[in-house]
């Protein structure tokens, strides 16, 4: 990571289904992240710096996401966003479509900053693509949010997944930061703490 990172704000899957669909967002709560993810675009445009928004659209037949569904539409927090990008996908991580990587590269970006949905899912797999192709990473803690699981393997609340995704992600994948934090240093042009997996792992060695 640069002293003066070149960012992209990144704002992913912000649409009715996590509001007020199939899939409603549990932690953090809607009236906290939602207002956060409108913070971060507007500290973004203010500082020049380029705003991707990301709408996922599945097969008309689907139970979500479906195209041409209420469901599908960009909440009323981002559809006025103005990006620099609109990306559409039907994959989990926004590399999939192809798109997004070559236009980072094509707008000098050392830096990417992800906000919005669902953080052990788009969230994450973004974040570890971009960690791959030698980005820095930056993930707003309370300007995304996720919903309960339950599988075969186990029950977690939606504040388990988020938290226990974040610690994850903060241990050698990306930079977790409030949306706070993150403005500061977007005002002040330097990057976030980078991640340290060596220092994350100590308590093995305690």
């Amino acid at each position: 990571m640069s002293d003066r990172p070149t960012r992209a704000l990144i704002v992913i899957d912000v649409q009715r289904e996590y509001v007020d669909g199939n899939l409603p967002i549990g932690f953090p709560p809607l009236d906290v992240c939602l207002p956060n993810i409108a913070a971060a675009i507007d500290a973004a445009h203010e500082a020049s710096i380029p705003v991707v928004l990301v709408q996922h659209v599945d097969a008309a037949d689907s139970p979500v996401f479906a195209e041409g569904s209420r469901g599908a539409e960009l909440h009323d927090t981002v559809s006025g966003a103005a990006p620099d990008l609109l990306l559409t996908k039907e994959t989990v991580s926004c590399f999939g479509s192809g798109e997004l990587a070559p236009w980072l590269e094509e707008h000098g970006i050392d830096t990417l900053t992800i906000a919005g949905f669902m953080t052990q899912h788009c969230d994450e797999s973004t974040a570890r693509d971009a960690a791959d192709l030698g980005l820095a990473v930056e993930l707003l803690a309370d300007a995304s949010g996720t919903l309960p699981l339950e599988t075969p393997a186990g029950t977690l609340s939606a504040r388990q997944v988020h938290e226990r995704t974040l610690i994850v992600l903060a241990s050698g994948f990306a930079s977790v930061a409030t949306t706070a934090a993150w403005i500061s240093a977007v005002q002040a042009d330097t990057p976030l703490p980078e991640p340290d997996l060596w220092a994350s792992t100590e308590p093995a060695r305690a």
